[in-house]
């Protein structure tokens, strides 16, 4: 019995130190990237939906923004084609972008099934529906890599929409440009294009890595927390490449345009969405603006 009430207790702990930060987000726009290694284990997928759906129904206001890239290059494979990159970048020629949207669109509709199952009215659109991404042709280093969009404008007035009528929105990253030709889209880019468009208080990075390190090689060189100057500082000094880099730049880019904090989190940890927001320590890398490095060096406290 003594155990069981310590059980208890423990419970009760968690909770009274989750509400500062409860009551420090109510009713605060969150957008979170989902893609990667989470996206491919269904126990990981069911933890991170239900760690969503539980910050709407505690108060929060979340926008998913998922990617598919694994998906899409199972099933490029299947029709006999070889999925290839440019600097991070799948090339996508007019084949590859309509199995792209196919696969992103069915990814939608399952994430939808998943939140629905757990009581949360979902909505699924991409960037297409209300014109919320467009988009021009991208290049890589000025090589064409085929209908890879580059978002030049976001219209948020769809998320806003339902946001206010109660519904979770869920984005796939496809955008049409000026001529409404279908482009796929960075879904890192797309997530960052949406929280700056919404002027959501976080955008979280849910990646296959625990977070940032100053020496890859070495785990006691791990940051917990840092400003968009010294995420700068690290990119100029060569100590972030290859996926890392245009997801760190994001990263920075969404800070100085009014998104309160960023954060990089291992979407392979069980719950580490509600880790990282409802707990004292933490468990991945936030970063913030200039103006708020006084908090670095203190004790965590509600981001």
């Amino acid at each position: 019995m003594e155990k069981d009430m310590e059980a208890v207790l423990k419970k009760a702990e968690v909770l009274i130190e989750a509400l500062p930060y409860i009551q420090q987000f109510n009713r605060k726009i969150i957008v979170v990237k989902y893609g990667g290694s989470a996206m491919s284990n269904e126990e990981l997928q069911k933890n991170v939906i239900k760690d969503v759906t539980l910050l709407k129904l505690v108060g929060f206001k979340p926008i998913i923004v998922h990617g598919g890239g694994k998906e899409i290059s199972r099933w490029v494979g299947k029709v006999g084609k070889e999925a290839k990159f440019v600097n991070g970048l799948r090339v996508t020629d007019e084949e590859t972008m309509e199995i792209a949207e196919m696969v992103l669109g069915k990814v939608n509709k399952g994430l939808v099934t998943m939140v629905q199952e757990l009581g949360v009215k979902a909505v699924g659109i991409s960037g297409k529906d209300g014109g919320l991404l467009q988009v021009e042709k991208k290049y890589a280093d000025g090589e064409d890599i085929g209908f890879v969009g580059n978002i030049t404008d976001v219209n948020p007035k769809v998320l806003y929409d339902l946001l206010e009528k109660d519904f979770l929105p869920i984005v796939a990253p496809i955008g049409l440009d000026e001529h409404f030709q279908t482009y796929n889209i960075n879904a890192d880019d797309a997530a960052c294009a949406v929280a700056k468009a919404v002027g959501a208080d976080k955008l979280v990075f849910l990646t296959d890595i625990e977070g940032l390190y100053k020496d890859v090689d070495d785990k006691d060189s791990f940051i917990s927390r840092l400003t968009a100057s010294q995420a700068d500082e690290l990119i100029a000094g060569g100590y972030i490449g290859g996926g890392m880099l245009p997801k760190l730049s994001n990263c920075t880019s969404a800070i100085r345009n009014g998104v309160n904090r960023v954060h990089i989190l291992d979407g392979r940890i069980p719950h580490c969405l509600l880790l990282e927001i409802f707990t004292n320590q933490g468990v991945g890398t936030a970063i913030i603006a200039d103006e708020d490095r006084d908090s670095i060096s203190e004790a965590r406290k509600p981001l």
